[in-house]
């Protein structure tokens, strides 16, 4: 046989397409904004004050401003100035890692781990929709997404000490909580604000709303178990198979349950007992007093030295787990600000509002029998821009609210439009600044991230569009 035969019967390396780095599409994006400053006319609604002294958008003002193309000085600090905007987020990303990195060196959770593995290490799939169920009615009764930052560094000890993956713990965490806010049965942060402003019954509809979170619970719970069975049965089939940060994972948590059964010393249980009210508290600080990370996140450093100093640990030991803990989700708080750099071009070159006043224009097109699904796209297309449950309300549903109006579309299905289109990306799109930065704190790719999740989010998707034609159909008010 030559030579030339030879090498032609060796396998060809099949050259992958791969995804840049997350850093290199979010100032793509940021550049592409820009550049549409130059090109998207200026336009301004005139602000005024809104329900609870909320700043929305007067639907009649719309009017042309003088063109403020985004200069080179504006786009080269947009991500520092991003940074700034996002700084609620930055700083309680750094803050979840800090105090977990403190809490684990207690021991505490290797000792939780060892008593979870034995609770379900024959019924290891029954604590997926279990976690899912509960994230989803916290969501959808609190409104905050960003919880999934405080679960996800829980979960990938124990779903990975489970057998599963990375993906599978951010999972969990993730579409518990987006199931629950989208769904918003009583949720003040979507549901609640977009109803005021609306001028509908807070909280109004909350039949529909449950029927909806039921099945987005189900399907969210399906997807993952359909996941966790597949890597259970070939570890190979790991969209984080063989990546060193899932190795090192795995060296640390996947031990297992052995031998004689771990115990919690005095110290630490007192230390867990004196937590609860802590989290007690915070919760109802969420809930009822319109806490918000700022707020959370000094709950949370007040449970690290409760749970260090009682447990054993001295100041200068928690200084340093802190300390850590803060270099272990440093990328993940930089892409928080990195993100938020595209809604600041825009924000500079005055095109914010043009897009929103266009987006509703497209929807008065569409057929009638059409509309209230037109509406559901119009928000998923402007969440891209501003990913803000509450702020995406204030500013696009003073004009869809009464253009449900005039397309005969009941404003109570308007709301859902809302809720629909404003959820179900929180958990693709780059410019999701915590969704990137539950990404990082677990250690998943991106673009891993988007293969999982994208057939959810046409199930969904297919459930929202169902959902807004019932609506329409029979009037849901």
């Amino acid at each position: 046989m030559s030579e030339a035969t030879e090498q032609s019967t060796e396998p060809k390396q099949r050259r992958t397409f791969q995804l840049p780095h997350i850093y290199v599409i979010l100032f793509a994006l940021s550049a592409i904004a820009a550049a549409a400053t130059y090109l998207v006319p200026a336009h301004q609604f005139d602000r005024v004050e809104g329900p609870d002294g909320r700043e929305v958008i007067d639907p009649d003002s719309y009017a042309p401003v003088d063109a403020s193309p985004t200069s080179f000085m504006e786009f080269i600090t947009a991500i520092p100035r991003g940074l700034v905007d996002a700084g609620e987020v930055v700083f309680f990303t750094f803050i979840i890692g800090g105090v977990f990195m403190v809490i684990r060196r207690t021991g505490i959770i290797e000792n939780a781990l060892d008593r979870l593995l034995r609770v379900f290490a024959h019924r290891r799939l029954l604590l997926i929709p279990v976690l899912i169920t509960i994230f989803a009615a916290l969501a959808s009764l609190i409104g905050t997404q960003e919880l999934a930052l405080v679960y996800i560094p829980v979960l990938i000890p124990v779903v990975i000490a489970l057998g599963y993956d990375s993906i599978t713990a951010v999972a969990i965490a993730l579409i518990g909580t987006t199931a629950g806010f989208t769904a918003g049965v009583l949720n003040p942060i979507n549901t609640g604000l977009a109803q005021q402003i609306a001028g509908i019954e807070t909280f109004s509809g909350a039949g529909l709303r449950s029927v909806l979170l039921v099945l987005m619970v189900a399907a969210g719970s399906y997807w993952i178990i359909r996941y966790a069975r597949r890597i259970d049965k070939d570890p190979a089939k790991s969209l984080v198979y063989g990546e060193e940060e899932e190795l090192e994972k795995q060296r640390l948590y996947s031990a297992g349950a052995e031998g004689e059964p771990k115990r919690m010393t005095g110290r630490q249980r007192i230390s867990l007992l004196l937590a609860v009210p802590v989290l007690a508290v915070t919760i109802w600080g969420v809930s009822t007093q319109g806490w918000f990370m700022i707020e959370m996140a000094g709950m949370f450093m007040l449970l690290m030295l409760i749970i260090g100093l009682i447990s054993g640990l001295g100041p200068s030991t928690i200084s340093s787990s802190f300390s850590e803990g803060l270099r272990s989700v440093l990328e993940a708080a930089i892409i928080v600000g990195v993100a938020r750099a595209v809604a600041v071009v825009m924000e500079d070159g005055q095109i914010l509002d043009t897009i929103v006043y266009s987006l509703g224009q497209a929807v008065g097109g569409m057929p009638a029998e059409l509309s209230a699904v037109g509406m559901f796209l119009a928000q998923t297309g402007f969440n891209f821009v501003v990913p803000s449950g509450s702020g995406q309300a204030v500013v696009t549903m003073p004009i869809m609210a009464p253009l449900a109006d005039l397309l005969e579309v009941s404003r109570q299905t308007a709301v859902l439009a809302f809720q629909l289109g404003d959820g179900l990306t929180n958990i693709i799109y780059p410019t999701s600044g915590y969704f990137m930065a539950a990404l990082a704190i677990g250690g998943v790719r991106w673009e891993k991230w988007v293969k999982f999740y994208l057939p959810l989010f046409g199930i969904w998707t297919a459930f929202a569009v169902g959902f807004l034609v019932f609506a329409q159909v029979t009037g849901w008010s």
